[in-house]
């Protein structure tokens, strides 16, 4: 054995026993250190990884929202550009009516004036006695006209559908009434009463009154009948037969007025038929 490999064997022989346990710690504290950053490395990872993934998941979620609200915003400035384009089309007819309105208008005046200006130079150039006599008859015709509807106007068809012969209005109506002759008439004021009152052939009881409407309820005494009238209206003609005047025109009433407790009017009876019932009801 050389002297190299004694010396060794002692150096090795001689180094202590609690050199070689620090050692042995020491690299299990490396290899415990290794594994912990390992498992904190891992963990990082993963959490970052999360994160990521719930960051990616978000920003989808926002980028559908824009998309969404980009398309809402699209469709709205559509419907807008919709709703602009009919609201200038409507602008457009209104002034088109406004012009063609006003055009209209000017044109009708000027034939207006045409048409003035071209009578009054017929009439100016053809003034003579026959034209002259023609505007006359034309005025009398227009004039029977006038009364005719005149004449219709004061008629009525009273409550028992006979067409009534003219009616009066007032005193001054039926004084002219009376002048015509065409029937017999004869004033009356009734009072509210339960006694009857004689009026011409007839008799006459006041039941109601209804001053506000106008409107009043009595009874006529005729032949020996009772005749009930119910509300009736101030300017009716209320009508009614009597015995042997079915073949003539009916008895009527017509009141002027209704007040409080009285009405006033008139009864008018057929000029045939009123000679004999007034004669039948003095015997």
């Amino acid at each position: 054995m050389s002297d190299y490999q004694e010396t060794n064997i002692q150096s090795t022989s001689a180094t202590p026993r609690w050199v070689g346990l620090a050692i042995a710690a020491l690299g299990g504290v490396s290899l415990l250190g290794l594994g912990l950053g390992w498992g904190a490395l891992n963990q990082s990872k993963s959490v970052e990884q999360s994160t990521q993934a719930s960051l990616k998941q978000q920003n989808d979620a926002l980028a559908q929202r824009l998309n969404k609200a980009d398309e809402q915003n699209q469709q709205l400035q559509s419907d807008l550009k919709v709703v602009t384009d009919k609201l200038n089309v409507t602008q457009e007819d209104l002034v088109k009516a406004r012009k063609l309105t006003k055009a209209s208008v000017a044109a009708y005046d000027k034939k207006l004036s045409g048409l003035e200006s071209n009578v009054n130079t017929q009439l100016a150039s053809k003034a003579s006695a026959d034209d002259v006599t023609k505007l006359n008859g034309d005025v009398s015709g227009v004039k029977n006209d006038l009364d005719a509807t005149k004449s219709k106007l004061d008629r009525a068809t009273g409550d028992m559908g006979v067409m009534s012969g003219l009616i009066a209005r007032n005193h001054d109506d039926l004084e002219e009434l009376k002048r015509k002759g065409d029937r017999n008439y004869f004033e009356f004021t009734v009072q509210k009463s339960k006694t009857p009152q004689r009026v011409g052939p007839v008799q006459m009881s006041l039941n109601k009154t209804d001053q506000k409407k106008s409107k009043y309820t009595m009874t006529v005494l005729a032949d020996d009948k009772s005749i009930e009238k119910r509300d009736k209206t101030a300017g009716e003609p209320v009508q009614f037969y009597v015995k042997g005047a079915q073949h003539y025109a009916p008895y009527e009433i017509v009141v002027f007025d209704v007040a409080k407790n009285q009405i006033t009017g008139y009864l008018s009876t057929p000029k045939s038929a009123g000679a004999s019932t007034a004669a039948s009801n003095t015997q």
